[in-house]
């Protein structure tokens, strides 16, 4: 658990959280290794604290960029020394020889204090001042970029200042092949500190997506802190989506929950000493994830240190929901069962929970599924998934983001069932009926006539 003194978060009106984002680029001396590169430019960033962390447990081959957190600003532009400078160059190091690139994350919440911010952005001598620190800084430790983790510029001046040292900031990097990037808060009056003209300057933003929402960064208010910023304007491909590795209210990281009872990998709340905690466990986390593949350009976290191993890591999470983003091979087409019917999308809908049942076959798309080498079974572009990764009798199956979980695997047996693996139940037609719109769920296995399909040649 990181110290209240270097607490990403602020005062308790304020939902937002302080995770700084990655930013990378192109070093002038190229890294070892190629730099690593996920499909269609997708970037997973996150951040290593110079107070936690191993420089040697990162997942370097999961992740694009690392920002190392935080430099401090001084008023007259200088920089403060950089906490534990031997672990940023060993960080810097390990990930270049893993084609990773590596960004310095300045700012942070601070307790609170952004004066220093305030008053260099606000003169032009100490904005330039401010510019050669960073370059200087960047040159000295081999760095690909800076992140700005102002938190937080005001509406009105305070605003402006920050866009002119942007744009200060953006030629300095730029013309050196560096990335410049900046963190901010998840919406509210507060973003407004941020003018849309510094969208054109920054290579990404870092949108701090966590410490709000009921339950604490659940998957509809994320996604709307998303899509606010780009509701004013900034393009898909430079919004990151930033993601939680600990728990609201009280503060636990992801590894202590998980460590307390494994189930909770999957879970986004569990209570502790009696007191609710909400999180991103794994579904949720390779949810957003995929909806981030289609909407945006990334997924940032505060922060690595916070992770687990294994299975149950974040880190991998992202990773594997990225890189198996596209529809794996398999067979398409329909899939019927009692009386002949077809599986069916109700009303060829693609929203999520849209319910999957029997239909008379037409050949439309509705009624073209996908059985992919993952395990899935897939239609209009999402998965057939058993309801709240339910295991009971009578959980209804449901159309859903493909995310990887086991709510979405489904196994052929050779009596002609389906079977789902991770409530060890079979795909069902309800009743035992063969009417249109009988809707399909899991039950107790036992190869009768409503739990027999045939698939895709």
């Amino acid at each position: 658990m990181q110290s209240p003194a270097r607490s990403r978060w602020g005062a308790a009106g304020l939902a937002l959280a302080t995770a700084a984002a990655g930013l990378a680029v192109t070093v002038a001396a190229a890294p070892a290794a190629q730099a690593t590169t996920l499909p269609n430019g997708f970037k997973s960033v996150g951040y290593l604290p110079s107070w936690a962390g191993s420089v040697n447990a990162v997942q370097y081959t999961k992740l694009t960029h690392i920002n190392y957190a935080f430099a401090l600003p001084n008023p007259n532009g200088t920089l403060q020394a950089i906490p534990d400078p031997g672990k940023l160059s060993s960080l810097v190091t390990l990930a270049h020889n893993n084609g990773v690139r590596v960004s310095l994350a300045i700012g942070g919440w601070n307790d609170g204090n952004d004066s220093a911010f305030e008053a260099l952005a606000a003169n032009a001598t100490s904005r330039t001042t401010f510019v050669n620190s960073v370059v200087n800084a960047v040159n000295q430790y081999n760095l690909d970029g800076v992140d700005i983790d102002w938190e937080y510029p005001d509406p009105g001046a305070s605003a402006t200042n920050f866009t002119a040292l942007m744009g200060q900031l953006s030629t300095a990097m730029h013309s050196r092949g560096k990335l410049l990037t900046a963190a901010v808060v998840s919406g509210g009056g507060t973003a407004e500190g941020v003018q849309t003209a510094v969208f054109g300057h920054v290579d990404w933003l870092n949108i701090m997506a966590y410490d709000g929402g009921s339950p604490h960064a659940n998957y509809d208010w994320s996604i709307g802190t998303v899509n606010y910023w780009k509701s004013r304007g900034l393009p898909a491909a430079k919004a990151v989506l930033g993601v939680p590795f600990y728990s609201r209210p009280t503060y636990y990281t992801y590894a202590q929950l998980v460590a307390m009872d494994p189930a909770n990998a999957n879970r986004d709340c569990v209570t502790v000493s009696g007191v609710q905690q909400c999180y991103n466990g794994v579904p949720t986390i390779k949810r957003k994830t995929q909806w981030a593949v289609a909407n945006a350009g990334g997924v940032m976290n505060w922060e690595l240190s916070q992770d687990t191993t294994g299975s149950t890591s974040l880190v991998s999470a992202i990773y594997d929901t990225v890189m198996g983003g596209t529809t794996p091979p398999g067979r398409t087409g329909p899939i019927t069962g009692i009386a002949g019917k077809c599986v069916d999308v109700a009303g060829a809908a693609t929203a999520n929970g849209t319910a999957v049942q029997l239909w008379t076959c037409n050949g439309t798309a509705a009624q073209s599924w996908t059985v992919a080498s993952d395990g899935s079974l897939r239609a209009l572009g999402k998965c057939m998934d058993v309801s709240g990764a339910g295991t009971a009798n009578g959980t209804v199956v449901q159309l859903w983001d493909c995310n990887g979980t086991g709510a979405q695997k489904w196994q052929a047996a050779s009596d002609g069932t389906l079977r789902n693996p991770a409530s060890g139940r079979c795909l069902d037609a309800t009743g035992p009926s063969s009417a249109d719109g009988t809707r399909l769920q899991i039950w107790d296995c036992f190869a009768a006539s409503n739990q027999v399909w045939r698939l895709p040649a």
